[in-house]
């Protein structure tokens, strides 16, 4: 706890010295941000370097502080047999309804430098995913590991570095402690995970920005480096637009006016949590790689004045849900499967629900 304590005072204490400034966005967090956070930019004098700005005009507002919580529907989870190093210990397989998987979500995105030239900023994460109906007594020892709270506790930064009046870089890194920990018994830092995306674009116009680049993700819920491509897009009536950042994410908005919009589309989720709180797993080296594809329409409304509430819902559809080995400490990169044909310690199956969200938040003016 004292050294999360002292990871997450120091962060904060740095960002709120940018308080008040032109806010960022952040490309792979779970609840990602979009580039209308920021107030517009003004140009530069007559006979000055001229750099675009990071806004684009129509697209859902971003949030800077957010309070939510996220449920699914019953599920069944079918959890494989588990043998350990020694070769000898096996556990067997069992299947279980879960009747209620649900946890709260908490963020902030706060601005520390706003130039024409320069945008950065900081934030901070926080959730939790709960399992009801698991119970205990099972016969397989991982299906004991449902009865405890898996976490995401995260920092993550954001530099938007515009090249002139159309080009920019967009750079986002993020640093998250997932697992089955407590507070009172946290884990080390040595067990943080490591995203990072790098992207080149162009905003042609006030109403359109693409860029292509690179990520490392653990959205399939194991380390990849696959490339991105980021797409925003907003009709001329201000009633249509696009919001992509395949193949994380990509959503069709329907702006009913300005206070009140409707997305569809799909987002990519996903962790690899250390199974800490068991000790028996946390000598194995063993990591749950979790990731799920979310199809859903989310309702976006102005609750009074810069205080929105945000409701989704949608089908959960499975991606991964295995449990994999760390070598001396390392991950096994296996790059979809083309790198390694190294067995995982149990390979897993969730059936999908229905999954709903509600957030209430703070957005950019």
């Amino acid at each position: 706890m004292k050294k999360i304590f002292i990871l997450f005072t120091g962060t904060l204490m740095f960002q709120l010295t940018g308080l008040g400034q032109v806010d960022s966005t952040s490309i792979y967090e779970e609840d990602e941000e979009d580039y209308s956070m920021y107030d517009d930019l003004d140009f530069a004098e007559d006979g000055a370097k001229r750099y675009c700005s990071p806004k684009i005009e129509g697209l859902s507002p971003a949030k800077l502080i957010y309070f939510g919580y996220d449920a699914m529907t019953p599920y069944s989870m079918s959890l494989d047999s588990l043998k350990f190093k020694d070769g000898q210990t096996e556990y067997n397989a069992e299947e279980k309804e879960v009747t209620l998987t649900h946890g709260i979500r908490l963020g902030c995105n706060i601005p520390v430098i706003s130039k024409t030239s320069l945008v950065w900023q900081m934030g901070l994460n926080y959730w939790e995913t709960r399992f009801s109906g698991v119970g205990t007594g099972n016969s397989n020892i991982l299906m004991e590991e449902h009865s405890n709270t898996f976490r995401t506790l995260g920092i993550n930064t954001t530099v938007f570095k515009p090249l002139d009046d159309k080009q920019f870089i967009l750079f986002q890194g993020s640093a998250d402690l997932n697992g089955d920990y407590t507070f009172s018994d946290i884990m080390s830092l040595s067990y943080l995970k490591y995203s990072a995306a790098i992207l080149w674009g162009k905003r042609p116009t006030e109403k359109k920005q693409w860029a292509v680049g690179l990520a490392r993700t653990y959205r399939v819920g194991e380390l990849n480096y696959i490339p991105v491509i980021l797409y925003n897009w907003t009709d001329a009536a201000n009633k249509w637009g696009a919001e992509v950042l395949f193949p994380a994410r990509a959503k069709i908005r329907r702006t009913i006016n300005p206070r009140n919009m409707l997305l569809a589309g799909f987002e990519l989720q996903g962790q690899s949590y250390r199974l800490y709180k068991n000790t028996t797993f946390r000598n194995e080296d063993l990591e749950i790689r979790r990731g799920e594809i979310r199809l859903g329409l989310e309702y976006q409304f102005s609750v009074k004045d810069f205080i929105w509430l945000s409701a989704q819902a949608g089908y959960r559809i499975n991606y991964r849900y295995d449990v994999d080995r760390l070598e001396n400490g390392n991950e096994i990169y296996r790059a979809f499967g083309l790198l390694s044909d190294e067995p995982y310690v149990m390979e897993n199956s969730l059936s999908n629900p229905l999954y709903f969200n509600i957030s209430l938040n703070l957005v950019s003016p």
